[in-house]
């Protein structure tokens, strides 16, 4: 059961290598689709939403994703686990506030999802880790093809599929690599790279998604435009992006190293000393923590450390996880305490 399995290597999207891991966690591809003869979810009665959930979830379990997944009803669980499920991506914001019936399909591996009666009657969603947006963009694509035979979705000839914001008519297609760039924003680049984001028709935000804050120079970069464009054409430009944002931040770690190796060392291990000692620790200062020794760690002047237990720390850290793992409810400072525990004993153990 996902929602009894906290443990790090559940989460196949983050524990698992991926293409350029140095800075890119993961590679993320999410479709907004609605069922035509239906209201949109917000505008639907609680009848025309059971019976949008029923013909929905009997959709999904025809597809090939239905052997390997769990059906998850959102309305009687608990802000834990709300919480915890968008902790790992598997459900948006949106949803874990909504008040009305909806259930998410999440395969056991993490790396797929569908969430039913969100905003749009359907989000499709494939996740899978480093930079690997083809692949993301096929499995997803395959899912949304056994849907649709299924499924009649609202569609129209002149603007492409119907969603109940504007911003996603058309492909419905939203795309997006989470990346962490600490050395453009120690020698203050980041700005330069958020406007050929800008340029490229593309948006940075938090960690989070849409009206996060970022958080150890974690940033997810997605497209804005969804309209009078290809899926191909989205998925290869923001390819590309990815590609010159990569190349960035090891250009300007290169510079780091090269200019002030010493200090680099010295803020890598501080953080270090802090982590591996403190007695409380809150989520921000945790991930404003990890972010340089990270770096350390994928500059080379730090050559103990493992990526692998900095992205389990990142994942496992936030509030949901550690209740999860506590087993219990815990209120701000329990979880403060309990965080700065799990972070000594990960740091401290062999890699």
């Amino acid at each position: 059961m996902i929602l009894e399995d906290a443990d790090f290597e559940s989460c196949g999207w983050l524990a698992n290598p991926g293409p350029f891991k140095e800075t890119v966690l993961s590679s993320r591809v999410r479709l907004a689709r609605n069922v035509d003869g239906f209201p949109f979810s917000h505008w639907a009665s609680t009848g025309e939403l059971a019976r949008l959930v029923s013909t929905c979830s009997t959709a999904i379990r025809q597809t090939s994703m239905a052997a390997d997944c769990e059906e998850i009803h959102l309305e009687d669980k608990s802000e834990v686990d709300l919480q915890f499920l968008q902790e790992r991506h598997q459900i948006s914001q949106e949803m874990a506030n909504g008040l009305n019936q909806r259930s998410v399909f999440v395969c056991k591996s993490q790396m797929q999802a569908v969430m039913v009666a969100e905003e749009d009657h359907l989000r499709l969603q494939a996740i899978l880790p480093g930079l690997n947006l083809e692949e993301t963009w096929k499995q997803c694509g395959r899912l949304d093809s056994e849907i649709s035979s299924q499924l009649s979705y609202a569609y129209s000839e002149r603007l492409g599929y119907l969603t109940a914001c504007p911003t996603n008519v058309g492909t419905g297609l939203r795309c997006s690599i989470m990346v962490h760039l600490p050395a453009l924003v120690m020698t203050r680049q980041i700005q330069k790279m958020v406007n050929a984001v800008a340029q490229m028709g593309m948006t940075v935000r938090g960690p989070e998604g849409e009206g996060s804050e970022i958080k150890g120079n974690l940033f997810q970069i997605s497209n804005q435009v969804t309209l009078g464009i290809t899926e191909a054409d989205l998925i290869e430009r923001l390819n590309r992006l990815a590609g010159e944002v990569v190349e960035s931040e090891k250009k300007a770690t290169r510079q780091l190293v090269e200019e002030a190796e010493e200090d680099l060392a010295d803020r890598a291990m501080r953080a270090y000393g802090i982590l591996s000692n403190a007695r409380k620790l809150t989520s921000k200062e945790t991930l404003e923590l990890l972010s340089p020794y990270r770096l350390g760690i994928t500059s080379g002047v730090v050559k103990n450390g493992s990526l692998e237990t900095i992205n389990e720390l990142m994942l496992c850290t936030r509030p949901a996880h550690l209740q999860k793992k506590a087993g219990k409810p815990l209120d701000v400072r329990e979880r403060d305490i309990w965080r700065a525990q799990f972070v000594r004993e990960k740091l401290r153990a062999p890699s």
